[in-house]
């Protein structure tokens, strides 16, 4: 599930950020029901997210896609991603702010402020879902990895994610059986009902994802392949134990392994 529960679409717009037997066993008795994200278990990959600020311009590095983007204000096209134009502007010498946007509708911003060590970063924002509800809120903290680059803006460098905070419209999701399939569906919207073959299925009302292959690992165990426009975004195992949600997923593109934990409600 590519919702903020998964992947809590922060930006530099790593999309960073959601999945998810048969009608017997694993999935009627131990999946169905609502899960809330506890983002203070969930454990982040340490590969560091890197982009800089330059004369004017904005480059995400580690973006996948890379790409740069004037930072004046405007909006810009930018391919290949789940967004379709940005707009950057230097705020202050230690704040940038970013607005995407998806035909000409905002779907994600954010403010991106670097501490006056120069030593964490705080991105804050909002992501807007695409059936129109109401936005879940996000607050990411990162650490500086590596030395501050010079002659930049302060946001510029290497950063490791460290914490994540959301409002709770971003950290639930619900899932219900019914004979060989399996319906997820999402506070923002987002949903699809796909059966345990392998085959893809289409997402509703996501940006990041639009459509989704289940299998079944073992009675505990499933597997979810999401993808947009035909390219895999990412791979999930999820397990449940007890009222325990876990999620390894990677981040196909980008190349990031994240364990998320949520609890049933």
């Amino acid at each position: 599930m590519k919702t903020t529960s998964k992947h809590l679409v922060f930006s530099t717009f790593l999309f960073v950020v959601a999945f998810f037997c048969a009608a017997t066993g694993f999935a009627q008795s131990s999946l169905d029901g609502t899960w809330k994200f506890d983002m203070s278990q969930s454990k982040f990959s340490p590969k560091p997210v890197v982009f800089y600020t330059s004369q004017g311009w904005f480059h995400c590095v580690s973006c996948t896609p890379s790409y740069d983007v004037q930072a004046d204000g405007q909006d810009h096209a930018i391919p290949g991603h789940a967004f379709d134009t940005m707009s950057v502007t230097i705020v202050d010498p230690h704040t940038i702010s970013t607005v995407a946007k998806k035909d000409g509708k905002v779907i994600g911003e954010q403010t991106d402020s670097v501490s006056a060590d120069g030593k964490t970063l705080t991105m804050k924002g909002s992501d807007h879902p695409m059936n129109g509800s109401a936005p879940s809120t996000f607050n990411v903290g990162f650490k500086r990895a590596g030395i501050a680059p010079s002659g930049v803006h302060a946001t510029s460098g290497q950063w490791q994610l460290i914490k994540v905070a959301g409002s709770d419209n971003g950290l639930m999701v619900t899932y219900k059986t019914e004979g060989d399939s399996l319906t997820m569906t999402a506070p923002t919207g987002e949903s699809y009902t796909a059966k345990f073959d392998g085959a893809d299925y289409p997402v509703k009302n996501s940006y990041g994802y639009n459509a989704v292959s289940l299998k079944r690992i073992d009675a505990n165990t499933i597997e979810e392949t999401d993808k947009r426009d035909g390219k895999v975004t990412d791979v999930s195992r999820i397990t449940v134990s007890g009222k325990t949600l876990k999620i390894v997923d990677h981040d196909v593109q980008a190349d990031r392994t994240s364990t998320l934990v949520a609890t049933k409600k």
